[in-house]
Protein backbone atom coordinates (compact mmCIF):
# COMPACT_ATOMS: atom_id res chain seq x y z
CA UNK A 1 0.00 0.00 0.00
CA UNK A 2 2.97 2.44 0.17
CA UNK A 3 5.17 1.61 -2.19
CA UNK A 4 5.34 3.68 -5.16
CA UNK A 5 4.42 1.88 -8.52
CA UNK A 6 6.60 2.00 -11.31
CA UNK A 7 4.34 5.01 -12.77
CA UNK A 8 4.26 6.60 -9.47
CA UNK A 9 8.31 6.27 -9.44
CA UNK A 10 8.44 8.20 -12.80
CA UNK A 11 6.24 10.96 -12.14
CA UNK A 12 7.82 11.66 -8.79
CA UNK A 13 11.52 11.47 -10.97
CA UNK A 14 10.10 14.24 -12.96
CA UNK A 15 9.01 16.25 -10.41
CA UNK A 16 11.82 16.37 -9.05
CA UNK A 17 13.63 17.13 -12.35
CA UNK A 18 11.07 19.92 -12.96
CA UNK A 19 12.14 21.25 -9.65
CA UNK A 20 16.08 20.81 -9.60
CA UNK A 21 15.66 22.50 -13.19
CA UNK A 22 13.18 25.33 -12.85
CA UNK A 23 12.22 26.38 -8.96
CA UNK A 24 15.18 25.49 -6.35
CA UNK A 25 17.63 27.45 -8.61
CA UNK A 26 14.96 30.81 -8.45
CA UNK A 27 13.57 30.49 -5.25
CA UNK A 28 15.38 32.90 -3.30
CA UNK A 29 15.65 35.32 -5.96
CA UNK A 30 12.03 34.98 -5.73
CA UNK A 31 11.89 35.11 -2.35
CA UNK A 32 13.47 38.03 -1.46
CA UNK A 33 11.67 40.40 -4.39
CA UNK A 34 8.36 39.30 -3.20
CA UNK A 35 7.25 39.21 -6.98
CA UNK A 36 5.30 36.24 -8.69
CA UNK A 37 7.26 33.90 -10.68
CA UNK A 38 5.46 34.14 -13.79
CA UNK A 39 7.88 32.33 -15.36
CA UNK A 40 7.42 29.25 -13.83
CA UNK A 41 3.91 28.71 -15.48
CA UNK A 42 5.48 28.75 -18.71
CA UNK A 43 8.29 26.37 -17.78
CA UNK A 44 5.29 24.13 -16.45
CA UNK A 45 3.51 24.58 -19.84
CA UNK A 46 5.17 21.61 -21.62
CA UNK A 47 5.36 18.87 -18.87
CA UNK A 48 1.45 19.66 -18.22
CA UNK A 49 2.24 18.61 -14.62
CA UNK A 50 -0.27 21.52 -13.86
CA UNK A 51 -2.81 19.67 -14.96
CA UNK A 52 -2.32 16.30 -12.89
CA UNK A 53 -5.75 16.69 -10.82
CA UNK A 54 -8.26 17.52 -14.06
CA UNK A 55 -9.39 14.20 -15.32
CA UNK A 56 -8.40 12.27 -19.05
CA UNK A 57 -11.70 13.32 -20.21
CA UNK A 58 -11.23 16.33 -20.07
CA UNK A 59 -7.42 16.22 -21.46
CA UNK A 60 -6.04 16.81 -18.28
CA UNK A 61 -3.14 14.21 -16.85
CA UNK A 62 -5.95 12.63 -14.45
CA UNK A 63 -3.34 11.39 -11.27
CA UNK A 64 -4.91 9.88 -7.97
CA UNK A 65 -4.51 11.39 -4.77
CA UNK A 66 -1.71 9.56 -4.17
CA UNK A 67 0.35 10.38 -6.87
CA UNK A 68 -0.47 13.79 -6.80
CA UNK A 69 0.71 13.77 -2.80
CA UNK A 70 3.79 12.83 -4.65
CA UNK A 71 4.32 15.65 -7.21
CA UNK A 72 3.24 18.18 -4.07
CA UNK A 73 6.23 16.56 -1.80
CA UNK A 74 8.70 17.74 -4.70
CA UNK A 75 6.99 21.03 -4.87
CA UNK A 76 6.95 21.72 -1.35
CA UNK A 77 11.05 20.42 -1.36
CA UNK A 78 12.16 23.18 -3.76
CA UNK A 79 9.60 25.99 -2.93
CA UNK A 80 6.85 26.16 -0.67
CA UNK A 81 5.91 29.45 -1.95
CA UNK A 82 5.99 28.71 -5.79
CA UNK A 83 4.01 25.26 -4.84
CA UNK A 84 1.24 26.69 -3.04
CA UNK A 85 0.52 28.62 -6.47
CA UNK A 86 0.68 25.45 -7.93
CA UNK A 87 -1.76 23.72 -5.17
CA UNK A 88 -4.18 26.73 -4.68
CA UNK A 89 -5.20 26.31 -8.45
CA UNK A 90 -5.77 23.04 -7.96
CA UNK A 91 -8.24 23.66 -5.36
CA UNK A 92 -10.49 25.88 -7.13
CA UNK A 93 -10.65 22.68 -9.46
CA UNK A 94 -11.22 20.67 -6.77
CA UNK A 95 -14.46 22.52 -5.69
CA UNK A 96 -15.45 22.68 -9.56
CA UNK A 97 -14.84 18.70 -9.79
CA UNK A 98 -17.10 17.97 -6.70
CA UNK A 99 -19.90 20.48 -8.03
CA UNK A 100 -19.38 21.39 -11.21
CA UNK A 101 -21.67 19.58 -14.44
CA UNK A 102 -19.90 18.43 -17.52
CA UNK A 103 -20.18 22.47 -19.40
CA UNK A 104 -18.94 23.70 -16.25
CA UNK A 105 -16.02 21.67 -16.04
CA UNK A 106 -14.86 21.84 -19.78
CA UNK A 107 -15.14 25.81 -19.37
CA UNK A 108 -13.40 26.17 -16.03
CA UNK A 109 -10.52 23.99 -17.05
CA UNK A 110 -9.77 25.21 -20.55
CA UNK A 111 -7.47 28.12 -19.21
CA UNK A 112 -5.65 25.62 -17.22
CA UNK A 113 -5.03 23.40 -20.01
CA UNK A 114 -3.02 26.21 -21.52
CA UNK A 115 -1.53 26.75 -18.47
CA UNK A 116 -3.50 29.75 -17.00
CA UNK A 117 -4.36 29.36 -12.80
CA UNK A 118 -7.47 29.64 -10.77
CA UNK A 119 -7.75 30.74 -7.54
CA UNK A 120 -10.29 29.75 -4.78
CA UNK A 121 -12.34 32.91 -2.78
CA UNK A 122 -14.08 32.01 0.28
CA UNK A 123 -12.13 34.33 3.56
CA UNK A 124 -13.27 37.43 3.96
CA UNK A 125 -12.21 40.51 6.20
CA UNK A 126 -14.08 39.07 8.84
CA UNK A 127 -14.73 35.58 8.21
CA UNK A 128 -11.88 33.60 8.22
CA UNK A 129 -12.38 30.32 10.24
CA UNK A 130 -16.43 31.56 10.89
CA UNK A 131 -17.21 31.25 7.22
CA UNK A 132 -20.86 32.37 8.50
CA UNK A 133 -19.45 36.08 9.08
CA UNK A 134 -19.34 36.42 5.81
CA UNK A 135 -21.44 39.56 4.27
CA UNK A 136 -20.38 38.91 0.12
CA UNK A 137 -23.83 38.66 -1.48
CA UNK A 138 -25.36 36.78 -4.55
CA UNK A 139 -28.43 38.46 -5.95
CA UNK A 140 -31.14 36.64 -8.02
CA UNK A 141 -31.36 39.20 -10.89
CA UNK A 142 -32.88 38.29 -14.00
CA UNK A 143 -30.74 35.91 -16.27
CA UNK A 144 -28.30 35.67 -13.23
CA UNK A 145 -26.83 36.89 -10.01
CA UNK A 146 -25.18 40.26 -8.87
CA UNK A 147 -22.39 39.65 -7.11
CA UNK A 148 -21.21 42.20 -4.29
CA UNK A 149 -18.70 41.76 -1.59
CA UNK A 150 -15.19 41.48 -0.74
CA UNK A 151 -12.43 38.74 -0.28
CA UNK A 152 -9.04 38.70 1.16
CA UNK A 153 -5.66 36.43 1.85
CA UNK A 154 -6.46 35.03 -1.51
CA UNK A 155 -3.48 33.13 -3.08
CA UNK A 156 -3.34 33.71 -6.73
CA UNK A 157 -5.78 36.12 -6.35
CA UNK A 158 -3.94 39.08 -8.46
CA UNK A 159 -2.97 36.37 -11.50
CA UNK A 160 -5.73 33.86 -11.79
CA UNK A 161 -8.19 34.22 -14.72
CA UNK A 162 -10.93 32.40 -13.19
CA UNK A 163 -12.17 32.12 -9.49
CA UNK A 164 -14.92 30.04 -7.61
CA UNK A 165 -16.31 32.63 -5.76
CA UNK A 166 -18.67 31.99 -2.38
CA UNK A 167 -21.48 34.13 -1.83
CA UNK A 168 -25.00 34.39 0.33
CA UNK A 169 -27.74 33.90 -1.90
CA UNK A 170 -30.03 33.79 1.06
CA UNK A 171 -28.55 36.10 4.11
CA UNK A 172 -31.31 35.06 6.22
CA UNK A 173 -30.18 31.06 6.28
CA UNK A 174 -26.50 32.00 7.37
CA UNK A 175 -24.10 29.22 5.67
CA UNK A 176 -26.90 27.49 4.58
CA UNK A 177 -27.67 30.38 2.11
CA UNK A 178 -24.49 30.25 0.95
CA UNK A 179 -23.58 29.62 -2.85
CA UNK A 180 -20.95 28.73 -5.12
CA UNK A 181 -20.04 30.12 -8.28
CA UNK A 182 -17.57 30.20 -11.27
CA UNK A 183 -16.04 34.47 -11.88
CA UNK A 184 -13.91 35.13 -14.56
CA UNK A 185 -11.70 37.95 -13.77
CA UNK A 186 -12.76 40.22 -16.49
CA UNK A 187 -16.04 40.34 -15.92
CA UNK A 188 -17.13 43.95 -14.93
CA UNK A 189 -16.81 45.54 -11.09
CA UNK A 190 -14.04 42.93 -10.31
CA UNK A 191 -11.79 44.54 -8.59
CA UNK A 192 -8.40 43.59 -7.34
CA UNK A 193 -6.66 45.41 -4.63
CA UNK A 194 -2.67 45.25 -3.45
CA UNK A 195 -0.85 42.13 -2.70
CA UNK A 196 0.14 41.40 0.87
CA UNK A 197 3.58 41.92 1.78
CA UNK A 198 4.11 38.21 3.59
CA UNK A 199 6.18 36.72 6.31
CA UNK A 200 6.47 33.65 4.45
CA UNK A 201 5.84 32.40 0.76
CA UNK A 202 6.63 35.77 -0.36
CA UNK A 203 6.79 34.84 -4.34
CA UNK A 204 3.30 33.43 -3.83
CA UNK A 205 0.61 35.86 -5.10
CA UNK A 206 -1.73 36.74 -2.06
CA UNK A 207 -4.59 40.12 -2.46
CA UNK A 208 -7.45 41.39 -1.31
CA UNK A 209 -10.02 41.99 -4.02
CA UNK A 210 -13.91 43.52 -4.10
CA UNK A 211 -17.04 42.39 -6.14
CA UNK A 212 -19.27 45.57 -7.01
CA UNK A 213 -22.03 44.27 -8.67
CA UNK A 214 -20.48 41.61 -10.59
CA UNK A 215 -23.31 40.16 -12.97
CA UNK A 216 -22.72 36.36 -13.42
CA UNK A 217 -25.09 34.26 -15.34
CA UNK A 218 -27.10 31.30 -13.76
CA UNK A 219 -24.84 28.61 -15.52
CA UNK A 220 -21.82 29.93 -13.28
CA UNK A 221 -23.91 28.60 -10.14
CA UNK A 222 -22.12 26.02 -9.68
CA UNK A 223 -24.77 23.01 -7.98
CA UNK A 224 -27.61 25.18 -6.72
CA UNK A 225 -28.56 27.56 -4.02
CA UNK A 226 -27.41 27.13 -0.96
CA UNK A 227 -24.74 24.37 -1.50
CA UNK A 228 -22.16 26.15 -1.15
CA UNK A 229 -20.92 25.26 2.79
CA UNK A 230 -20.97 21.75 1.73
CA UNK A 231 -18.64 22.21 -1.71
CA UNK A 232 -16.44 24.44 0.44
CA UNK A 233 -16.08 21.66 3.24
CA UNK A 234 -15.40 18.93 0.66
CA UNK A 235 -13.33 21.00 -1.47
CA UNK A 236 -11.08 21.81 2.08
CA UNK A 237 -10.95 18.28 2.60
CA UNK A 238 -9.29 17.79 -0.49
CA UNK A 239 -7.12 20.67 0.37
CA UNK A 240 -5.36 20.01 3.70
CA UNK A 241 -3.45 16.66 2.75
CA UNK A 242 -2.28 18.38 -0.51
CA UNK A 243 -0.83 21.34 2.04
CA UNK A 244 0.32 18.11 4.09
CA UNK A 245 2.06 17.33 1.29
CA UNK A 246 3.78 20.16 0.66
CA UNK A 247 5.19 20.23 4.60
CA UNK A 248 6.50 16.97 4.04
CA UNK A 249 8.54 18.20 0.98
CA UNK A 250 9.74 21.20 2.71
CA UNK A 251 11.04 19.58 6.00
CA UNK A 252 12.39 16.96 4.06
CA UNK A 253 14.53 19.71 2.09
CA UNK A 254 15.24 21.44 5.88
CA UNK A 255 16.94 18.18 6.82
CA UNK A 256 18.77 17.44 3.78
CA UNK A 257 20.29 20.98 4.06
CA UNK A 258 20.81 20.51 8.06
CA UNK A 259 23.35 17.18 6.90
CA UNK A 260 24.75 18.70 4.14
CA UNK A 261 26.01 21.79 6.27
CA UNK A 262 27.32 19.13 8.98
CA UNK A 263 29.57 17.38 6.08
CA UNK A 264 30.75 20.37 4.91
CA UNK A 265 31.46 21.41 8.49
CA UNK A 266 33.10 18.20 9.54
CA UNK A 267 34.71 17.52 6.03
CA UNK A 268 37.02 14.28 8.01
CA UNK A 269 34.31 13.47 10.46
CA UNK A 270 31.28 11.19 8.85
CA UNK A 271 29.16 11.36 12.34
CA UNK A 272 28.86 14.38 14.65
CA UNK A 273 28.38 14.19 18.16
CA UNK A 274 25.69 12.03 19.78
CA UNK A 275 23.57 15.27 20.51
CA UNK A 276 23.55 16.17 16.91
CA UNK A 277 22.85 12.31 15.58
CA UNK A 278 19.79 12.32 18.03
CA UNK A 279 18.35 15.31 16.98
CA UNK A 280 18.65 14.51 13.17
CA UNK A 281 17.25 10.72 14.13
CA UNK A 282 14.34 12.83 15.65
CA UNK A 283 14.14 15.05 12.26
CA UNK A 284 13.81 11.76 9.69
CA UNK A 285 11.63 10.09 11.89
CA UNK A 286 9.15 13.09 12.24
CA UNK A 287 9.35 13.38 8.71
CA UNK A 288 8.50 9.52 7.48
CA UNK A 289 5.75 9.18 9.61
CA UNK A 290 4.43 12.56 8.77
CA UNK A 291 4.94 11.16 4.72
CA UNK A 292 3.24 7.72 5.43
CA UNK A 293 0.02 9.49 7.31
CA UNK A 294 -0.32 12.05 4.08
CA UNK A 295 -0.39 8.24 1.89
CA UNK A 296 -2.92 7.04 4.33
CA UNK A 297 -5.00 9.61 4.10
CA UNK A 298 -5.05 9.85 0.37
CA UNK A 299 -5.20 6.04 -0.44
CA UNK A 300 -8.52 6.55 1.77
CA UNK A 301 -9.53 9.39 -0.80
CA UNK A 302 -8.66 7.37 -3.96
CA UNK A 303 -10.59 4.13 -2.52
CA UNK A 304 -13.71 6.57 -1.90
CA UNK A 305 -13.94 6.12 1.96
CA UNK A 306 -14.56 9.21 4.33
CA UNK A 307 -11.17 10.70 5.08
CA UNK A 308 -12.07 13.84 6.25
CA UNK A 309 -10.66 13.25 9.80
CA UNK A 310 -7.95 11.80 8.53
CA UNK A 311 -7.56 14.90 5.78
CA UNK A 312 -7.57 17.15 9.69
CA UNK A 313 -5.03 15.26 11.28
CA UNK A 314 -2.60 15.18 8.10
CA UNK A 315 -2.29 19.02 7.73
CA UNK A 316 -2.51 19.43 11.18
CA UNK A 317 0.16 16.78 12.08
CA UNK A 318 2.59 17.47 8.96
CA UNK A 319 2.16 21.36 9.43
CA UNK A 320 3.45 21.57 13.06
CA UNK A 321 5.87 18.94 12.10
CA UNK A 322 7.16 21.31 9.31
CA UNK A 323 7.17 24.17 11.66
CA UNK A 324 9.31 22.09 14.44
CA UNK A 325 12.02 20.64 11.63
CA UNK A 326 12.71 23.85 10.06
CA UNK A 327 13.17 25.46 13.90
CA UNK A 328 15.58 22.96 14.81
CA UNK A 329 17.66 23.06 11.67
CA UNK A 330 18.23 26.47 12.02
CA UNK A 331 18.69 25.86 15.67
CA UNK A 332 21.56 23.09 14.44
CA UNK A 333 23.05 25.03 12.28
CA UNK A 334 23.46 28.35 14.31
CA UNK A 335 24.74 31.51 12.59
CA UNK A 336 24.93 29.54 9.32
CA UNK A 337 21.01 28.67 9.45
CA UNK A 338 19.95 31.81 10.69
CA UNK A 339 21.83 33.59 7.17
CA UNK A 340 20.84 30.88 4.67
CA UNK A 341 17.93 30.05 2.85
CA UNK A 342 17.17 27.77 6.01
CA UNK A 343 15.60 30.70 7.39
CA UNK A 344 13.15 31.25 4.48
CA UNK A 345 11.65 27.43 4.59
CA UNK A 346 10.98 28.21 8.60
CA UNK A 347 9.37 31.15 7.76
CA UNK A 348 7.26 29.18 4.99
CA UNK A 349 6.20 26.77 7.58
CA UNK A 350 4.60 28.92 9.71
CA UNK A 351 1.87 29.43 7.35
CA UNK A 352 1.33 26.41 6.86
CA UNK A 353 -0.70 25.76 10.27
CA UNK A 354 -2.99 28.88 9.81
CA UNK A 355 -4.42 28.76 6.06
CA UNK A 356 -6.46 26.33 4.59
CA UNK A 357 -8.29 26.16 8.07
CA UNK A 358 -5.63 26.96 11.10
CA UNK A 359 -4.50 23.84 13.11
CA UNK A 360 -6.90 24.98 16.35
CA UNK A 361 -9.73 24.72 13.98
CA UNK A 362 -8.32 20.69 12.71
CA UNK A 363 -7.95 19.83 16.07
CA UNK A 364 -11.95 20.77 17.02
CA UNK A 365 -12.41 19.15 13.69
CA UNK A 366 -11.05 15.85 15.06
CA UNK A 367 -11.77 16.03 18.45
CA UNK A 368 -15.74 16.41 17.21
CA UNK A 369 -14.52 13.24 15.47
CA UNK A 370 -12.96 11.04 18.05
CA UNK A 371 -15.80 11.83 20.36
CA UNK A 372 -19.36 11.19 18.19
CA UNK A 373 -21.01 8.19 19.31
CA UNK A 374 -19.16 4.82 17.38
CA UNK A 375 -20.68 1.60 17.47
CA UNK A 376 -19.83 -0.55 20.58
CA UNK A 377 -16.71 -2.92 20.46
CA UNK A 378 -17.84 -6.46 20.30
CA UNK A 379 -16.11 -7.93 23.92
CA UNK A 380 -13.58 -10.13 23.79
CA UNK A 381 -15.05 -13.09 25.47
CA UNK A 382 -17.65 -13.44 22.77
CA UNK A 383 -15.00 -12.83 19.82
CA UNK A 384 -14.86 -15.69 18.78
CA UNK A 385 -11.07 -16.96 20.26
CA UNK A 386 -10.28 -20.68 20.31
Amino acid sequence: MDLESPEQQAVRAAARKFVANNIIPRADEFDKSGEFHEYLLEAAKASKIFTMAIPTEYSGLGYDARTQALVLEEWGYGCAGMGTTLAASILSMEAVLIAGNDEQKRRYFAPMLNTEIGAFGLTEPDAGSDVGAGTTTAAREGDGYRINGAKCWITNGGVASVYVIFALTDVLKGTKGLSAFIVERDRSGFIIGDKEHKLGLRSSNTVYFELKDVHVPVVNLLGHEGDGMKIAMKTLDTARPAIAALAVGLAQRCLDECVEHLHRRFPHKPFPGQTLQFKLADMQIQVDAARQFVRHTMALRDAGMPFARESAISKTLCTDMAMTVSTQAVRLMGSYGYTSELGKFMRDAKVMQIYEGTNQIQRLVISRAVLAPTPKAVPLSSAGAS
